[in-house]
């Protein structure tokens, strides 16, 4: 499992103990906060949620916190809590693996007529050699063959060079799962003793900033808001990350808006964003949401921003929801982006990292 570094809390959290007066004020700001409340932010209004008092980690995650001896002053190797797959992935195959099919069954999953034929060959050569017949061999041949071509060494979050705050813009089109997206990692997050804050900077629809404050809730995760509709997403960005140092956050998670009707009118505000913020922090990740059940459609989307955003990973969402998960296989291999996070439901924790081996068990299950 992939390490990261944070922020040390409670009693050994030495950044807070250097931290300026004035931000220990802001920290110390519980409930809900205006923008004229805090310095320096003054076109946001900031919704917090008081929370209890912290909680001792669970067995589970005082296990998987490490404190090593490289780590910077100040800070911990952990790992995020455990998520699985589970049986989000939808199989391929029913009582029995056809060898005679098997290519037309990839296509029609969508992994593409030429990626179809090399894996259905390959299948076929490896089967040959091994001597593999029956049709649990067959199924285990496939998987590990998937597994495979579908790992790469790029596939955790930059998380781990100790900048903090880490800065995530999220961006996809409308309806791709992009608010539910960011509430289902701010809470993954969370519940790894991560501090989040979320900022709404999808300013075009009201809907999406309350959505958002809906997912802040649940994830227990101040949210920056627009003043008002339509206000400028650069200054929300820039206030979310304020925010974040202010109050030593070790994360920000940036919503933008996911319009496609115009590439240069994207790229201009993406990129407006994008200065905005680093102004202030680097931004460790962009990560572009598709929807899974698009199908062919998802990579027209992703080959669109790709163009227009410096995208560093895919969270493909809905893979529960459809029989074309070989799509995720495609997008991975014609855009050269690691598929780095999954959704796989509706609940706040139907998320987790993206597993080649469970992705692949997942597709040559038995039905």
């Amino acid at each position: 499992m992939f390490k990261f570094l944070k922020r040390l809390r409670g009693e050994k959290d030495l950044s807070v103990e250097s931290e300026p007066q004035e931000k220990l004020a802001v920290k110390e700001a519980a409930g809900n906060v205006t923008a004229s409340e805090l310095p320096g932010i003054d076109s946001a209004s900031i919704h917090e949620e008081k929370t209890q008092e912290a909680e001792q980690p669970s067995q589970a995650l005082a296990a998987a916190a490490l404190v090593t001896a490289q780590a910077p002053s100040g800070l911990e190797a952990v790992e995020l809590p455990s998520r699985s797959l589970g049986k989000g992935v939808r199989s391929l195959f029913g009582d029995a693996v056809d060898m005679d099919e098997l290519e037309d069954i990839l296509i029609l999953a969508d992994f593409g007529v030429e990626t179809a034929e090399e894996i259905a060959a390959q299948v076929k050569k490896e089967a040959g050699k091994q001597g593999a017949t029956t049709d649990a061999e067959l199924r285990l041949l496939l998987k590990d063959l998937l597994t495979e071509r579908l790992i790469r060494k790029d596939s955790s979050l930059n998380l781990e060079d100790g900048k903090l705050p880490y800065v995530f813009l999220v961006v996809g089109v409308n309806g791709a799962g992009k608010t539910t997206t960011i509430g289902k990692l701010a809470r993954w997050l969370k519940d790894g003793q991560w501090e989040v804050v979320l900022g709404a900077a999808d300013t075009y629809r009201a809907a999406a900033v309350d959505q958002l404050a809906t997912w802040a809730e649940r994830a227990e995760s101040p949210i920056v808001r627009p003043a008002k509709e339509g206000a400028d997403p650069a200054a929300v960005a820039y206030q979310t990350v304020e925010m974040a140092i202010n109050t030593a956050a070790d994360i920000a998670i940036i919503d933008t808006a996911g319009r496609l009707q115009n590439k240069k009118d994207l790229m201009d505000e993406l990129g407006k964003i994008r200065r905005a913020v680093e102004k202030q922090a680097k931004i460790s990740e962009v990560l572009l949401v598709i929807d899974a059940t698009n199908g062919q459609n998802a990579m027209s989307q992703a080959k669109a921003f790709t163009e227009v955003a410096d995208v560093t990973g895919i969270v493909m969402t809905k893979l529960d929801g459809t029989a074309k998960g070989g799509i995720l296989y495609a997008l991975q291999k014609e855009l050269n982006l690691p598929i780095k996070l999954v959704g796989v439901g509706e609940q706040i924790n139907d998320f987790a990292f993206f597993s080649p081996e469970e992705f692949a068990k997942g597709l040559v299950a038995k039905k």
